[in-house]
């Protein structure tokens, strides 16, 4: 493929950049506010953040779940929307209902049952001199009211993705900007105890999320219903659940692989932070200030998946096949070279930014060079994301699945294992030799893209 093919026209980044910037800017103050987050708590000391980090992580895997179950009818939500269906976008908007409610009865039931057992598997005795004990009690802690937010969250989340599916970002972003600014609030008064409040610690970290995601779900829910003109979906939305029969068996056909590839995308995730915990509590704070900073950065291909399902699923519905293939290339290759400039921003703050939190000079050595390995990564990683949400918005569903989660399980896991458990490699060449099997994801996400196995309209009569 010619270099210039690669490149569009003004209106082509135009319509790019309205759609991601959006996005992005909602990850980026999100991740900012995490990051934030993150360094109050490390103030407390490196047992607090641990814990909360390692509760954190587990609650990742929820949220993957959310995305993942919501993702399959999310699929069409595009492709309706591309077509002006908006009978067909309510129904996917009700099944992303009933999905994300039996996901959080699930995880509730989990983490409720199995809490201790799950975070007592990241805690490893070492020579560090931490107390594994008091790292368990933050972490459920912590956990305990972090299961309030499951609700609101799976409820912003299906109200949230169906908007920018048909369209709508800015709203989305600004309910996150005001949440996340909630949040910080909150965290300040609440984990510190200011303004005479009581200084709760962890607890008041977790309160202050739950109090920002009730306000999120509720600027979103209270801007769709009163924009009923411009998005009739939501008109009679719940006056049944009701979803056509043939609709149900497509989209849980489709979206079965992508609610059991989030999950095993993200329990392969903690696993592999599982591998990197043997290596001792320090550890764990450095792999939780290298994946807190990182997320902040990787906002920018993060953001671009979104961009490169939206409107390369709206192509496809639309019947355009052949626009949407070129704008497929032109997407992945601005993302890639978005990201090339992103990570040399990340490489050069490395050394700096673990400075900022409280926890062992040996801990922020570890971060420091964790943060290097994931800056040049960046690119690679922005290339893999592309193709991962080009096979998706193509409806190759099952194929999305082999290509993130077999990865994951067949080859980084057993790596990750079989290293930590059998050697007594260091954290930074185990961490490195994880990340670069990253190049074998890229060339088989290069091949199926390029052979259109794709191009797909989903919702064509």
């Amino acid at each position: 493929m010619k270099i210039r093919n690669l490149i569009g026209d003004r209106a082509f980044y135009k319509r790019l950049l309205a759609v991601m910037i959006p996005v992005l800017i909602q990850n980026v103050i999100t991740n900012f506010v995490n990051l934030l987050d993150n360094i109050m708590v490390g103030q407390i000391g490196t047992e607090p953040m641990s814990g909360v980090a390692i509760a954190n992580q587990l609650i990742f895997v929820f949220n993957l779940c959310i995305f993942g179950g919501t993702a399959g009818a999310g699929i069409f939500t595009a492709q309706f929307y591309g077509k002006g269906d908006q009978k067909g976008v309510r129904d996917t908007f009700r099944m992303k209902l009933i999905i994300s409610a039996v996901t959080v009865a699930v995880a509730m039931g989990i983490f409720v049952t199995m809490g201790e057992e799950l975070i007592s598997l990241f805690l490893h005795e070492s020579g560090d001199g931490l107390d594994l004990a008091d790292t368990l009690q933050y972490g459920m802690d912590y956990m305990k009211i972090m299961l309030w937010q499951m609700v609101p969250f799976a409820i912003l989340q299906v109200y949230a993705i169906t908007l920018r599916e048909t369209g709508e970002t800015v709203l989305p972003m600004k309910a996150g900007v005001t949440a996340v600014l909630v949040n910080l609030v909150f965290n300040y008064i609440l984990i510190f105890g200011k303004f005479g409040a009581p200084a709760l610690g962890v607890v008041g970290a977790a309160i202050a999320t739950l109090i920002a995601r009730v306000v999120e779900m509720l600027i979103v829910i209270i801007w769709t219903h009163s924009h009923k003109d411009t998005h009739s979906f939501i008109v009679g939305a719940y006056r049944s659940m009701r979803v056509p029969a043939p609709l149900v068996k497509q989209i849980l056909i489709m979206g079965a692989p992508l609610l059991i590839n989030e999950l095993l995308w993200s329990s392969g995730m903690t696993t592999l932070n599982q591998c990197y915990s043997t290596r001792g509590l320090e550890v764990v704070s450095a792999v939780n200030i290298c994946t807190t900073v990182s997320n902040l950065f990787f906002c920018a291909f993060f953001a671009m998946g979104s961009t490169i399902s939206i409107i390369v699923g709206q192509r496809l519905g639309a019947g355009e096949l052949d626009k949407a293939v070129d704008e497929d290339s032109k997407l992945i290759a601005f993302s890639v070279s978005l990201c090339v400039v992103v990570g040399a921003v990340m490489a050069i703050l490395a050394p700096f930014v673990p400075r900022i939190y409280n926890t062992t000079e040996n801990a922020k050595s570890i971060a420091a060079s964790l943060l290097l390995v994931s800056a040049c990564m960046m690119p690679v990683n922005a290339f893999a994301h592309g193709c991962y949400f080009t096979l998706r918005s193509g409806g190759k569903t099952l194929i999305t699945l082999i290509f993130d989660s077999a990865f994951v399980w067949v080859i980084a896991v057993p790596v990750a294992v079989v290293i930590s458990r059998f050697t007594d490699m260091p954290i930074l060449p185990l961490y490195i030799i994880v990340q670069a099997l990253e190049f074998i994801k890229v060339g088989i996400g290069f091949y199926m893209v390029k052979n259109r196995m794709w191009v797909k309209n989903l919702v064509a009569e």
